[in-house]
Order: C-alpha cells, then structure tokens, then sequence
C-alpha cells in the first residue's frame, strides 16, 4: 500500500511571485506585475479598479519579487537536496513575447527557461511547466482587450508552438492554464480582463473563458503533436464547498458553486460544455462566441490529467442574510465551526481533501496532480533565519495522509504532489511576503527590505525524509 513507485514529489512556484526581474532581458510588462499590496489590490485583481500601469503611490511586489531571476540555480540546488522528483513552475509569456502580439519570440527569455530546465535536469527534477500562471502581457490588455478577444487564441497558439519546440525533451509535462476558474472570481488577476461600466461582466467573462478553453485545446493539440510524450494537464482551483445546513437549498447552493468551477475541467476532460452551464448562460443572455471548428477542437483534444489547488474548503448558505463571511480568500466562505482556520482565516480541512480527490476522480476517472498545497503563515525566523514551523509540518502531514487514504483505500490515480510553495514567495491574494508557505526562509519584507538570503526551516528536513520514505514517513 502507499504511493506508487515514481511518484512525482515536488513544490510549485509561479514566474510572477517568484522571478522578479520584471524588465531584464528585455520582458514586457504584465498584468501580473501591477497588483499592489494594500487595500486597493483586491478591487484591481478582481478588475474593478483600473490599474494599467505603475504609479509611484503604491509598492508592486512582483516587479522584484525574490529575484528567482537570478538565484534559481541555488533555489534549484536546495530543492534537489529535499529530493525532488518534479519542480511546477511557469513560464512568464512577456519573456518570451514581450507585446504578445510579436511574430518573433526573444531569444534571451528562450534562453532564461532553456537554463532553467537544464539545472532541473542535472539533478533529475522534471519540470513542471504552467504555460500561463495569470500572466498575460499588458500591451494585448491595452491593445486587446485580453481575453475577451479572438485575437488572443493565435497569440497563445504561437507562444505555445514556439515553447513545445523549443523545450522538447526537457519537458515533459505541461498545464496549460493556472486554475482557469478563477476567471469568474478575479478576473485580471486570472485574466488580465478590466471589466468596463458599460459592459455585462457575465458575458465578458465567459467570452474569455470560451477562448482560454479554445486556446487550451489547441495547445493540447500541438504539444501531442510535437512530442507524442508530452502529457498536458488542466487545472482547477478546488474548494469542497459545504452546505452551511441540510436544508436543500443549502445542499443546492453547494452543488451549484461547485459547478460553477467544473464546468470548466468538463470542457477539458470531455470535450465539451454541460447541459447546466449552457441553461444557465441561456437564463443571463450569455451567447458563447464559437466559431467554426471550435466544437470539434474540444471533442478532440482532451487533456491528459487534471491537476488541482486544495488549499482550504469552504461553507456556503442559500440564505442572503448569511453574510459573515471569512477574510483572506478570494473563494467567499461562511465560518466552519468545525475546523481551525490558518492566521490568514483559510479553514483547515485534510478530510476536505480526500472528499475532493474523490469527487474530481469519481467524475472524471482521468489521474489527477496536486499542484498546490500548502499552509501561509506568519513565520518567525530566528538571527540564523531559521523558523520551528510545526505548525506547517502538521498540516502539511495531514494533508498527504488524507491524499494516501484517497490513493490507498478510495482507488485515486494520483500522479503527484507539489507543494505551495517550496520557497517563500509573494501572496497572489494578498501581495505579501510575511505570509510564507516555504521550507526555505526568504529574507525579505513587506515593503521589499531584506538581503534575499535563503535558509532552511525545521521543515526542509522533515519534507526531505517523506520524499525518502515515498511518504510513508511523516513524523516530526
């Protein structure tokens, strides 16, 4: 019993909280980069307020990050000793094409990635690679529209034929967009969509998830083609919504939040769109934009796993007055009395994960990868830059002995688990850096202070020993 042999064991990063550099080498700018911390970030990720460029009143985390730019053979190196199979991390598409609208890619952010997967091959860590982690490049927003706009299915086309190209060989696995649901929920963040006054949100929305689904296909389509060996996954933001009480309608709100981010993966894993998702667009006046030969394209080429976040679950009521909801979290929650919530209010729930596991497998019976899971926390590092992070180890812990119960006792095809984030990073949701998810201390602050310096937490040892015992160790 237990895991497989050749589990893929690993942590997740993105470009835009972890590479900084945000214009060497020629990058572009991104919508990623232009989300401040502070009260106004959530209004601009969730594409309510304007932000298309820096203004000196705000501090923009991403734009230096933890300079994984240039400390990735270190990072890397760090990651090889805790025993990495597999490294997720993501591709920065204003690397590649700076406008994203260019016919020639640059060849120093070709390089960049082509370095990056050769240091991960040195030490046997198979990349991981997420085409587009919410980065879209801010000349296609500002020219556009972003993905509201047909034009962008070809700009992605090509990022991807040049990309399967260029790394066949290196990579083998792909996913092709970050947890594309949450386009419903921050749409630029997960987008770079800015929702205009006069425009029907709804129909803005869907209209770019329509085409993030196009382009999903068609990349799957190329990478198969290009290497035979490719494996390409989707993925899903996960959130076990609970009924608040066993009123039906209570049950039936659950269900149809749930819905709301599957039909999503239904599209990817079967091929086309759910009878409830097309009544419900029906009901809102939402016409999808299809066009000739999209049908087929999404019949055809079906992605090959599903890979998921499972960070929390959440509490939902049909009843209007329940309002009291949880802070922390772009996925609204009511208060579960049942479980403990982490500093940033996320509820803790390892069962959460198991009845996830079972219900994406139970649906679609394709193998699944977790890709994010982690616990964010107020670390106190000592003058070594050592943190005791017990508190992360035992989530940590009783989070994979509820996916080994999945895999071992319910028959769930997993093919691997990587942590969020191996190294502390920037917050997407919240932009900050004292909220840290790492086995490895980054000495840096709110506000960009620090030496960058990397050391390792109590748990770099203890995620060590359960990549050496396939996860059958999980003490501390």
């Amino acid at each position: 019993m237990g895991f497989k042999d050749g589990f893929l064991w690993g942590g997740a990063t993105s470009a835009n909280q972890s590479e900084g550099a945000y214009n060497a080498d020629g990058r572009g700018l991104a919508n990623v980069d232009l989300s401040p911390t502070g009260d106004v970030r959530e209004s601009v990720l969730m594409g309510k307020t304007k932000m298309f460029d820096f203004d000196e009143n705000n501090y923009y985390p991403a734009k230096e990050a933890i300079d994984m730019y240039h400390h990735f053979k270190g990072d890397i190196s760090l990651f090889a000793e805790m025993g990495f199979k597999v490294y997720r991390l993501s591709i920065a598409w204003s690397r590649i094409f700076p406008k994203g609208d260019e016919t020639e890619p640059n060849e120093a952010g070709l390089q960049f990635y082509e370095d990056l997967f050769k240091e991960c091959q040195k030490y046997n860590i198979e990349p991981l690679v997420t085409i587009t982690h919410f980065d879209v490049p801010m000349h296609l927003v500002k020219e556009y529209g972003s993905w509201r706009n047909r034009k962008m299915v070809l700009f992605y086309e090509r990022l991807c034929t040049v990309i399967f190209n260029r790394y066949k060989g290196l990579v083998k696995y792909w996913i092709t967009f970050n947890e594309i649901n949450m386009v419903l929920e921050a749409p630029f963040l997960a987008a770079g969509l800015f929702i205009e006054e006069h425009e029907d949100a709804e129909a803005v929305k869907f209209t770019a998830s329509h085409h993030e689904l196009v382009a999903s296909a068609l990349a799957t389509k190329i990478a198969h083609e290009v290497d035979p060996e490719n494996m390409v996954g989707c993925m899903l933001a996960a959130n076990a919504p609970y009924p608040r009480t066993c009123h039906p309608q209570d049950i039936w709100k659950a269900k149809q939040v749930e819905n709301q981010s599957y039909f999503f993966i239904d599209v990817q894993v079967r091929g086309e769109y759910p009878a409830y998702t097309l009544k419900d667009l029906e009901r809102k006046n939402v016409v999808l934009p299809f066009e000739k030969g999209d049908q087929e394209l999404l019949k055809q080429h079906t992605v090959d796993f599903i890979g998921f976040s499972y960070y929390s679950s959440s509490v939902v009521s049909a009843d209007p007055t329940q309002t009291d909801t949880i802070g922390g979290n772009l996925f609204p929650s009511l208060p579960n009395p049942y479980l403990k919530a982490s500093d940033w209010g996320w509820q803790i729930d390892p069962l959460g994960l198991r009845i996830t596991m079972n219900n994406i497998y139970d649906r679609y019976q394709k193998p699944l990868f977790i890709v994010e899971n982690g616990l964010g926390a107020a670390d106190i590092a000592d003058e070594k830059g050592y943190v005791e992070d017990d508190y992360r180890i035992a989530y940590l812990s009783e989070h994979i002995q509820a996916m080994r119960d999945a895999v071992d006792y319910d028959g769930v095809e997993l093919l691997g688990y990587t942590v969020w984030g191996p190294i502390d990073i920037v917050s997407a949701s919240t932009g900050e850096m004292k909220k840290r998810y790492g086995f490895i201390y980054v000495d840096r602050d709110d506000h960009g202070q620090g030496t960058l310096k990397r050391s390792k937490k109590k748990s770099f040892e203890w995620y060590k020993k359960v990549i050496e015992s396939n996860g059958q160790n999980l003490d501390f």
